[in-house]
């Protein structure tokens, strides 16, 4: 998930301390980049670290080739202990995703190549190509921006699903507390979202997601999309997904922003936004939101508390409907909320 808090953040990061830095923006060691060349056929000539990634390190290089031609591709190193212990499979399960986004209506990266163990390089690593553009946080045309914005997702939601086994299934993010935010004005919102969280999943449509899917992960040149990047966490399930990920992304610019994102989106796919995917959002970004007071966080709270009313009031999503199913029949499917 992106770093919420980085909308005014140094060009690096989002606001890194110098362990950070350090471990992250540094230039990638000798190790790493002449596997780069012997995997590519040519010598690394620059390398410069880019924004935002917080769970590995990610560099632009430039690859002088034999041809005399300069090759620009990506390095993504999982340099953090805690990540590989976590997921010891991270690297092989971002190259079996590159893989298989190649078939997404997008441009995406390409995988070039992939040290899932380190054996070579140091640490599991992948290198893919790189796709122009830059990210765009600050749209001159914000209703075209969210037009844009909101075209991808259909395109990627339509990919066929692979093979159980292939993709992981959807599994929201888990905080490391349920504690509300020691600002928050409505705490009793904050226990009934607890409570939607780790209730049972809504029945859904199994669609591939991007599942960290923000401007931030979005290229554009001359106004037009060039490319989604970032697809370490593709996974099958419910379109609401990448939708309620987004809306996260847009609270700062207000919540008319982020229901303006919802309502085009529904317009282009066909489909209805269901706020559990608001809920298991926000809940998943519990502990972000008790290191201090940011600007949208009211915002952020507001769009909870409208989320959990309609759970609430409307009968299609009660838990003794039959939209919801157990979380044993979602596995796979939509996934299941775990408990910390």
């Amino acid at each position: 998930m992106s770093g919420r808090r980085g909308f005014d953040s140094p060009p690096h990061g989002f606001g890194d301390d110098e362990e950070t830095r350090t471990l992250l923006r540094s230039r990638p060691p000798r190790q790493a980049l002449d596997w780069v060349g012997a995997a590519i056929g040519g010598t690394v000539i620059s390398a410069h670290a880019l924004r935002g990634a917080m769970s590995s390190a990610v560099h632009a290089l430039t690859v002088h080739l034999p041809n005399d031609r300069n090759e620009h591709v990506v390095l993504r190193r999982y340099v953090r202990p805690e990540v590989n212990e976590e997921e010891p499979d991270i690297g092989e399960r971002e190259a079996r995703v590159l893989r298989f986004v190649e078939a997404v209506d997008v441009p995406t990266p390409r995988l070039l190549a992939v040290d899932p163990t380190g054996a070579e390089a140091g640490v599991p690593t992948i290198l893919m190509s790189r796709i122009p553009g830059r990210v765009d946080w600050s749209p001159s045309d914000m209703d075209r921006w969210l037009h844009r914005l909101a075209a991808i997702l259909p395109r990627i939601h339509a990919t066929p699903v692979p093979q159980p086994g292939v993709i992981r299934p959807f599994s929201p993010e888990v905080p490391t507390s349920y504690e509300p935010p020691p600002w928050t004005r409505r705490p009793t919102i904050w226990e009934r979202a607890v409570e939607i969280y780790l209730g049972p999943a809504p029945d859904c449509d199994a669609v591939f997601i991007q599942r960290d899917f923000h401007p931030g992960n979005v290229l554009w040149r001359r106004g037009t999309v060039t490319g989604v990047v970032d697809w370490q966490s593709g996974s099958i399930g419910p379109a609401w997904a990448d939708v309620a990920h987004c809306r996260v992304n847009l609270f700062r610019y207000g919540l008319e922003v982020a229901d303006r994102f919802t309502d085009i989106w529904e317009q282009l796919s066909g489909r209805s936004y269901h706020p559990w995917a608001e809920v298991v959002w926000i809940v998943g970004c519990l502990d972000g939101l008790r290191d201090g007071q940011a600007s949208d966080d009211f915002v952020m709270e507001e769009a909870l508390a409208r989320a959990v009313g309609e759970m609430g009031t409307s009968p299609s999503y009660s838990s003794s409907s039959s939209l919801w199913r157990s979380p044993s029949r979602c596995i796979g499917e939509c996934g299941t909320v775990p408990t910390p």
